[in-house]
């Protein structure tokens, strides 16, 4: 039989209802030439934030003949589909846990020094200054779990922590009343923005200098606000998709962070099949958790301080086992989930990183990084300098090139990463 494509809009016009569909390849547009449209493109950014212990994360050799390492022998299935990065780091990062982490996705370099933390103004992330470009076309421009993403101004992304809200974020929309009254809040609150913008600007005339500037942030901020709101009011009358699987229980991240990560990459899965959003973060918090791993006593963080111990090493790298088992867990869901005849991570890039090289030390250098899918030519131990590292935006910006996205620099980068290939055009 002839397959004669169709169009969604006419599929949903003759059935005379309003449905969320599913994707399904016999209703995928096609171009005016009859060639399916350009793939859809999409982003997911991971932060391990203790680290791998680093003889266990790289590997000796270089190129595309390297001998897997310990954890590495965890994601040997998908060995074509992932490359290895050493030498990679942001500049002028403090030493510090939190500080480190805030800037892990936008190279915010360090401005100064409040006692020993990093005194900085943070800037967009990796994921929102995607969003500004493709954003949307999805009913979520991000969907962020944990706290990793942060917008223009420098303000943070609240992220989801729970699988419960994560799954209700994808799938409910409440009762029609319920839904008409977010609609007048959603209003509401933009009427509310326009109208402190308009007062801001009368505030500005005859400011000092310092004033105003303090007065263009605030107007940033405004405008942020308002495009993110005006792209939720655009989706408030588009039915959300319905959940094909049961939703989840939720997992406690501090006593079963593994279970926890496992259930929040299966719902990140399913946020990229329903193509709720293109570009997701992940913040695996792993500070504090109480994972009492085979009989240790010693909490994951604290384990992370090994102090070369030879026990404490073991006992933190068969957590850091549990961590690419998971890891490969979604490496696993992305392969096996297909999309127009091809896996689902051929489409997706999958960023996994820690803003520390070495935990023991809290060294911001030589960061462990991998990234997987998403269309580029992969199975390689791309090395560069651990004397003079590479900046890790480099990467970010062959990502961001990816995604279809036409600039030249990110952070601390004017350049893509150099022997990072695209696959495909």
């Amino acid at each position: 039989m002839i397959h004669t494509p169709q169009s969604r809009r006419r599929f949903l016009r003759a059935a005379g209802v309003s449905l969320a569909l599913p994707w399904l390849e016999s209703l995928a547009p096609v171009s005016r030439a009859g060639n399916p449209v350009t793939a859809r493109r999409r982003m997911v950014a991971i932060l391990y934030p203790l680290s791998f212990h680093p003889p266990q994360f790289f590997p000796e050799q270089t190129g595309r003949d390297y001998t897997p390492t310990r954890y590495l022998k965890w994601l040997e299935a998908y060995r074509k589909d992932y490359t290895i990065f050493s030498g990679l780091s942001h500049p002028r990062v403090a030493q510090s846990h939190a500080e480190s982490e805030n800037v892990f996705l936008t190279g915010c370099p360090v401005e100064g020094r409040i006692g020993g933390a990093a005194a900085i103004r943070n800037t967009v992330s990796l994921d929102q200054f995607a969003a500004a470009h493709i954003g949307s076309a999805t009913r979520f421009p991000t969907l962020n779990v944990g706290n990793l993403s942060f917008l223009p101004s420098g303000g943070r992304v609240p992220g989801m922590t729970k699988p419960s809200e994560f799954f209700a974020k994808l799938f409910y929309s409440g009762n029609a009343e319920q839904q008409k009254a977010q609609k007048r809040r959603l209003q509401n609150d933009q009427s509310i923005l326009d109208l402190v913008s308009d007062q801001a600007r009368d505030m500005k005339r005859g400011l000092p200098a310092r004033d105003a500037t303090k007065l263009d942030e605030y107007f940033t901020s405004v405008r942020e606000a308002e495009t993110r709101l005006s792209t939720i009011l655009e989706w408030e009358d588009k039915p959300k998709p319905k959940p094909d699987v049961p939703a989840p229980a939720d997992v406690s991240q501090k006593e079963k962070p593994f279970e926890f990560l496992r259930v929040m990459y299966d719902l990140l899965v399913l946020a990229l099949r329903h193509d709720s959003s293109r570009l997701i973060t992940v913040h695996a918090g792993f500070m504090g958790t109480q994972p009492l791993f085979n009989g240790t006593t010693i909490d994951y963080h604290n384990l992370s301080h090994h102090g070369r111990l030879p026990e404490n090493l073991e006992k933190l790298s068969q957590l850091e086992d549990e961590s690419m088992k998971t890891f490969a867990h979604l490496m696993k869901s992305l392969t096996e989930t297909q999309e127009e005849g091809e896996p689902l991570l051929n489409r997706t890039m999958v960023f996994l990183g820690s803003n520390l090289g070495n935990s023991n030390t809290h060294e911001t250098t030589n960061l462990p990084v991998l990234l997987a899918g998403g269309g580029f030519k992969h199975g390689q131990h791309l090395a560069f300098s651990r004397e003079n590292n590479t900046p890790l935006c480099n990467l970010y910006v062959s990502m961001l090139q990816r995604l279809g996205i036409e600039t030249a620099s990110f952070g601390s980068s004017k350049s893509t990463l150099t022997g990072l290939e695209f696959a495909t055009a």
